[in-house]
């Protein structure tokens, strides 16, 4: 069979990331998968972009810069910029050869410019099966990518407080909402969530009625992310021997949904009701982030910055103690599952597919949103746990059974099947 997946980003961002991956995984499986993106970073063989050179390239960002300037005139502020999107600027890839010789069309996430809901209208036409992955809330909602506490969804979206400087009963996400009705009514068209949690708000979204929503959850390379004695990967990082370090990613820390700030209280929690630990813990932070953006931390931070060097970063997994993932909203954060399958305990809230991911007290510690006390009591579980190695093991396990890449690419395969 000819599938062809459709991502915005294909190394760039967790959901293109997880793309990617299950590109790599329905190859190794057999499946004869192509991979269309906007914005091509890497060197994944069976990857296209539709900018192939310096004049397509700087179209693409002007087509980003112009989606993201377009809804500049209804945004609440700034800081919502880039967590909704109305997708009505985009590029028509029916005339792609990928495309053309497709059998199952798989969207993934295609914002920022490059599929519209006019080049999904312009898909459909082409009579192929779709399958569209979710990595967010967006496709079932008036344009947000997470609705919060907001349910609107379940309706028919409107008077959008949260993030439209003007709500009302017809604002921009009730339009959004009714183009998207009209374009689902034109697919054929299978829902996968890569968690449980986001297929039960899928489930209960108005625009989802009457179509099939499945739960998969993204695969990761076991071969590439495994266990590693602590000592060697600390001796490759310069890391101490006699140190435990709580591992930390920071991407969009000035994001609340990431929930820096529960994780900076945990840490200032746990020196303060564990003072011994004051000189024995160290935080190892990657990811996009200054040692100023730590100034209140009680303890030495080791910043790494960004690592692109996937054997770097299992590493860096392998040399920590603990990893702590302190969102307020994920789906199925490719992180939790990254240092599940380096035998890495993570901690982390009871919100969103996270609780799916870690197996309380078995695999690491699932903590009450959004409690930083319970946070920091997760960490001290783990840093003093009796049987330390045991719950790196359970890690692994989990890893190997849920989300191995043949086991995830056995699933999606069966589903491509039923469709044709």
């Amino acid at each position: 069979m000819r599938v062809t997946i459709f991502s915005t980003f294909d190394t760039f961002g967790g959901a293109s990331i997880a793309a990617s991956r299950l590109h790599q995984a329905l190859g190794r499986h057999g499946v004869q998968s192509r991979m269309l993106v906007q914005d091509k970073k890497g060197k994944a063989p069976e990857v296209y972009s539709v900018a192939n050179n310096w004049v397509q390239q700087k179209i693409a960002l002007a087509r980003f810069a112009a989606d993201r300037y377009q809804f500049a005139f209804y945004e609440k502020s700034k800081a919502v910029r880039f967590v909704f999107s109305q997708a009505k600027i985009g590029i028509d890839v029916t005339s792609e050869s990928v495309v053309k010789d497709a059998e199952i069309f798989h969207l993934h996430w295609v914002n920022f410019g490059f599929l519209s809901v006019q080049s999904l209208t312009q898909l459909a036409k082409l009579n192929r099966p779709f399958v569209w992955t979710l990595h967010d809330m967006w496709a079932f909602t008036g344009g947000c990518h997470y609705s919060g506490t907001c349910e609107s969804y379940q309706q028919a979206c409107g008077n959008c407080e949260h993030f439209l400087r003007k709500p009302s009963s017809d604002d921009l996400s009730h339009q959004v909402w009714l183009r998207k009705k009209e374009l689902f009514q034109q697919m054929d068209l299978t829902l996968v969530a890569c968690s449980e949690w986001l297929a039960e708000k899928a489930r209960q979204s108005s625009l989802l009625q009457g179509k099939k929503v499945i739960s998969i959850p993204n695969p990761i390379d076991t071969k590439l992310f495994y266990p590693q004695h602590k000592r060697e990967a600390r001796q490759q990082l310069n890391l101490a021997q006699d140190k435990q370090y709580i591992l930390f990613a920071a991407m969009k820390i000035s994001d609340a949904r990431k929930g820096f700030q529960y994780f900076e209280k945990a840490i200032q929690h746990l020196i303060t009701q564990n003072p011994s630990l004051k000189d024995s813990v160290e935080l190892l932070v990657m990811g996009q982030a200054q040692e100023s953006d730590f100034g209140n931390i009680p303890c030495k931070v080791n910043v790494l910055g960004r690592l692109s060097d996937l054997s770097k970063i299992a590493t860096t997994y392998a040399a920590a103690d603990v990893f702590v993932i302190p969102s307020l909203e994920e789906n199925l954060p490719n992180t939790i599952m990254e240092a599940m399958a380096c035998g890495t305990p993570v901690v982390g809230f009871e919100t969103g597919g996270i609780p799916e991911m870690i197996e309380h007290l078995q695999t690491g510690y699932v903590a009450k949103a959004p409690s930083a006390e319970d946070l920091a009591k997760g960490i001290a579980h783990i840093l003093q746990h009796p049987n330390y190695e045991d719950l790196g093991k359970n890690a692994r396990s989990k890893v190997e059974s849920e989300y191995a890449e043949a086991v995830v690419a056995k699933r999606y395969e069966t589903l491509y099947q039923s469709l044709l």
